[in-house]
């Protein structure tokens, strides 16, 4: 393909791709753990990362990474003193960040223009430095869901049993925390700080919804994320739109898309199981017709040590 034969275009898709799998991944465990809109918030206390490395002349890459992490650690420390209402949090952090960089952003109004691509993200944003940034969290990231992914699936579904079975409960959240942090500072030169979260939430929303395991969710997700990163970012190659709307929007249609046939099947599953009935078919067989028309939901109905076996 022509745009492969550009520098920029190729680490575009690299950096995509590599962003997108992990990004999948750590989708599945913040939907899971009703922590959807971390990711968002994250994005937009990076920004003040960006604009602080704007007004101080350094990389605002590494200044926006730094920012990020800092902010994912005070959302843990934060969501601690409010148990209860462990959202609170996420707003706290959310309000400190945005009015940090709309400050930081009026004190340096000369580089204004230049945060488009942190807003919208652009495929010429990612240099060398970045891509190297990008393999870095990629690598830690792949190390850390693999490490803990039994701590974290049982801490996911019930974090008081999980202390109970001897998880370091607070010290693994803070991980999973900064872990956020990284990775949607990373994503940012794809798909810009306003529409990060569509990359982690978007695959994972619709994994869960077809998926019968949790093991599966994770492998479901993380073949969404990459199809539709690269789906996007050739569209917005070839349509010459940013890659951040088009490949959220790409994200977007494959979740309406798989949704609407999720429906499909399970409209003519019901509706063959009828016409068996009908017929005298045995009531054996439509049972198991009948638990298929259901068995997507289980991830959401089971959880603890009745599916750890599947993880």
């Amino acid at each position: 393909m022509e745009m492969l034969h550009y520098d920029f275009m190729q680490r575009a898709f690299l950096a995509g791709g590599i962003i997108a799998l992990v990004a999948s991944v750590l989708g599945v465990y913040l939907m899971l753990r009703r922590q959807a809109l971390m990711a968002d918030m994250l994005s937009h206390v990076s920004l003040a990362g960006v604009a602080a490395g704007a007004y101080l002349n350094v990389n605002p890459t590494v200044t926006g990474f730094a920012v990020a992490v800092i902010g994912a650690v005070a959302v843990e420390f934060v969501r601690r003193s409010y148990k209860t209402y462990s959202e609170i949090s996420v707003a706290i952090i959310m309000i400190g960040g945005l009015s940090s960089a709309v400050v930081l952003m009026n004190l340096n109004k000369g580089v204004t223009k230049s945060f488009s691509s942190y807003l919208f993200g652009s495929v010429v944003a990612v240099n060398q430095t970045e891509l190297l940034l990008m393999l870095g969290v990629a690598a830690v990231g792949g190390f850390f869901f693999t490490i803990f992914r039994r701590p974290l699936y049982q801490m996911t579904f019930d974090e008081e049993t999980a202390k109970t079975n001897g998880v370091p409960v607070q010290w693994i959240s803070l991980l999973f925390s900064v872990m956020t942090g990284m990775i949607v500072a990373a994503a940012m030169p794809i798909v810009g700080v306003l529409l990060v979260s569509s990359l982690i939430v978007l695959p994972a929303a619709l994994a869960i919804r077809i998926s019968s395991s949790f093991t599966s969710a994770i492998v479901i997700a993380m073949g969404i994320g990459l199809f539709g990163v690269l789906s996007g970012l050739t569209a917005s190659y070839e349509l010459s739109t940013p890659p951040g709307g088009t490949i959220a929007l790409t994200l977007l249609l494959i979740l309406v898309c798989g949704i609407s046939v999720r429906k499909l099947v399970v409209k003519l599953s019901k509706s063959r199981n009828k016409s068996n009935a009908a017929k005298g078919i045995s009531v054996g067989s439509i049972g198991v017709h009948a638990r298929y028309g259901h068995s997507s939901s289980s991830i959401h109905t089971t959880g603890g040590n009745e599916n750890e076996s599947m993880v």
